[in-house]
């Protein structure tokens, strides 16, 4: 027995040896990662060289959706309506989860852009500067809305997963909610959006596969947020200039890294 203990750590200590890279660069990589609630002001043009976040280095869905879980349960009160309760946020959740997997589209960045657009507030206002936006995800002309004309208290599952959908798959807007911006009402930020000129818009998906799908990588998520907020990207390819929102692609990124509470370091409007 002991010779089999002995023989055991020596062929351990062998194979460590025999490794192209030390055994603290194993350990390292085994260690949870850390991510803190903090803003970082990310410009330029959505590149991990122009120094943006990797998707590797996004925060894991359930982690990610449990920080913002608070968030979303008082995001309802600057509205005037009542906020969310947990199994409110629980059908969130699960629409988020079955639209991602219906589309392909990652669930952490449908979560970040609900974040964006209302806060995770079931009852967010229907908007219309020009195009009627309802919903979690501000769609373009969406059917998902528990706030137009009366409020639904509780808001159902199916009207729920309806928003969630609106805004990853199909009809979405080419402009985003001037509500939020960070978690905040901003209209006197100056953002007041135009019409887009036709009945429905594309959602995540059909953004995401016109900027080049996800071999595109995390630039292709930052460029398709800011799509999805303008329409467009500016000229200069970078990501805070152009029309709308100027924060809203620095926003989305720090969301999937873990912002929630901290301050927004973003002051570009």
């Amino acid at each position: 027995m002991f010779f089999q203990a002995v023989l055991t750590v020596f062929s351990f200590i062998a194979l460590v040896a025999a490794l192209p890279f030390p055994l603290d660069t194993i350990v390292q990589k085994l260690q949870p990662r850390n991510y803190p609630d903090q803003y970082t002001l990310y410009l330029g043009d959505g590149s991990t060289n122009g120094g943006w976040p990797s998707v590797d280095h996004w925060m894991p869905f359930d982690d990610l959706f449990n920080r913002n879980q608070p968030l979303m349960m008082q995001s309802c009160s600057q509205f005037g309506v009542a906020n969310d309760i947990q199994s409110e946020t629980s059908e969130i959740y699960t629409a988020i989860q079955a639209i991602s997997s219906q589309t392909g589209v990652d669930n952490r960045f449908i979560l970040a852009i609900m974040m964006q657009e209302s806060g995770g507030c079931v009852r967010a206002p229907t908007t219309n500067w020009g195009v009627r936006n309802p919903g979690l995800m501000q769609s373009h002309n969406g059917q998902g809305t528990c706030n137009e004309g009366s409020v639904s208290n509780p808001c159902p599952q199916d009207r729920v997963t309806q928003m969630i959908h609106d805004g990853s798959q199909y009809s979405l807007l080419f402009f985003s909610s001037p509500f939020l911006d960070g978690y905040r009402y901003k209209v006197a930020h100056g953002f007041h959006p135009l019409a887009a000129g036709t009945s429905s818009g594309d959602g995540l998906l059909q953004i995401l596969n016109q900027l080049g799908g996800l071999s595109a990588g995390s630039k292709g998520f930052y460029r398709s947020a800011r799509t999805y907020n303008s329409g467009s990207i500016a000229a200069s390819g970078n990501l805070q200039d152009g029309i709308a929102t100027h924060c809203y692609a620095s926003d989305v990124a720090n969301r999937l890294l873990g912002w929630a509470f901290a301050p927004h370091g973003c002051s570009l409007g």
